[in-house]
């Protein structure tokens, strides 16, 4: 026996990805509902602890994501929630966001609602209804029992492709040789830390950090990131394949949020693996912030004050869609005429066998741009895709998986889903043009 509850757009996965698809289709007029499966909305950005955002410009300082994503940080500077875009001191990016987790779940939920959506939290999806080539409804199990939701219209913005693989459209996983994925990563968060005796040895040391850190500007900048300690890490010699230290300032003056546990070798669509992969994290956990407190300057009095409420992952599964982007068109910046959102953010594969991570910047204007295409599975009619699970091969996800990409993604999606079910037709039948219009007077950018 199931509840029935019917809608024109049901947008699964409340992230980055869902707020802005939920956002846009409410705010087109659509009947839309939000489904996820924790107490709160925000995915990896507030589940997992994945701060800062990264990253709205191109190397050349040039913003090239905006809309609903660029609201949300106003939205967070309006309540000192977030300093909005900051210079990355790792030099990594050009800028990057910081924010505060919990103002984030309260803003997207006050967003969310003034758009006229309905937020079902506390609901795992686990079965898609199918009938031909369309869902015809997803269920849901609850506290309350079991639900099915209909609807005209869905998106998939679980991240892991979890609608899209239990529809039956067809999945990519991992790398093509061999299937294997980018690692997890248990970050955490330490309070106690000496932030100006950290950025005092950085100037003091320069030979330590990435090569790219600013460090002739360091005195006047806010520290932002740091990326290196090679020397400390390398003579801790811990049973961690990673070959340097990271870790981002804030939200507070003396605090931290630590990115450097690396499980490797495990699926995160697999609940036994997923199982392990959260027991290594927090063991790994343990060992790199006992080493930060003894090893580090600026960390003597440091503790951890929050581990991720599950493990960060970087990539699972993804569908095989219209069009899969590759890393050739991300390096060589390429544009599309279906243009639906862009990104400056290099190509940055964590390696998921080795030490090591992969960088590749792009050319021309810095940005390269994601095709509608990439939102559409194969095989079923009626599903859109935004965020980290969109047509893309195994090296152009090391850009599309990033937080801003994903937000601008997902306002695409939520967009084209409402004005699909407002036609009564497919995603595939709509007007892109129209489409490409309706974003743009929200405040994408498109060129």
């Amino acid at each position: 026996m199931y509840k029935i509850m019917e809608a024109d757009v049901v947008v699964a996965g409340g992230g980055p990805a869902g707020i802005n698809a939920a956002l846009a289709a409410g705010r087109q007029g659509a009947k839309t509902v939000l489904v996820e499966r924790y107490g709160f909305l925000g995915g990896m950005s507030t589940i997992a602890l994945v701060y800062p955002w990264m990253t709205f410009h191109t190397m050349q300082g040039k913003q090239v994501i905006a809309g609903y994503a660029q609201e949300i940080v106003e939205r967070l500077m309006a309540k000192n929630a977030s300093p909005g875009h900051v210079r990355d001191t790792c030099g990594f990016v050009q800028t990057i966001t910081p924010y505060h987790p919990e103002a984030y779940k309260l803003v997207a939920l006050e967003m969310l609602r003034e758009a006229g959506v309905k937020v079902i939290a506390h609901s795992f999806l686990d079965e898609a209804v199918v009938e031909g080539d369309r869902i015809q409804a997803v269920r849901l199990a609850t506290k309350s029992g079991r639900i099915e939701l209909r609807a005209k219209t869905f998106v998939d913005t679980t991240g892991d492709a979890d609608l899209a693989y239990f529809a039956g459209a067809p999945i990519l996983k991992g790398r093509e040789e061999d299937g294997k994925t980018q690692p997890m990563t248990m970050k955490f968060r330490m309070k106690g830390v000496d932030l100006q005796a950290v950025k005092q040895y950085m100037i003091e040391h320069p030979e330590e950090f990435y090569r790219k850190t600013p460090v002739e500007e360091l005195a006047d900048l806010r520290l932002t990131a740091v990326q290196g300690f090679y020397k400390h890490w390398k003579e801790a010699n811990l049973p961690i394949n990673r070959d340097q230290v990271l870790f981002f300032t804030g939200p507070d003056e003396d605090e931290v949020v630590v990115n450097m546990v690396r499980v490797q070798g495990l699926d995160g669509t697999d609940v036994e693996e997923l199982t392990e992969a959260e027991e290594l994290g927090r063991k790994q956990v343990v060992m790199i912030s006992e080493f930060m407190k003894k090893s580090l300057p600026g960390f003597a009095h440091a503790s951890v004050t929050q581990v991720g409420t599950q493990i960060g992952v970087r990539e699972t599964r993804r569908i095989d869609g219209q069009y899969a982007l590759s890393m050739d068109d991300v390096v060589t910046g390429r544009r599309f005429e279906d243009v639906i959102a862009r990104s400056g953010y290099p190509i940055d594969i964590h390696d998921p066998s080795g030490k090591n991570v992969t960088a590749a910047w792009i050319d021309g204007d810095g940005a390269y741009d994601i095709p509608y295409r990439c939102l559409l599975p194969k095989k079923i009619d009626n599903l859109l895709v935004g965020g980290r699970c969109i047509s893309t091969s195994h090296e152009a996800l090391a850009t599309t998986r990033l937080t801003p990409s994903c937000m601008a993604t997902g306002q695409a999606a939520g967009t084209a889903a409402a004005m699909a079910a407002a036609a009564g037709t497919s995603p595939q039948s709509i007007d892109v043009k129209r489409l490409q219009e309706v974003l743009k007077q929200n405040g994408a950018i498109l060129a």
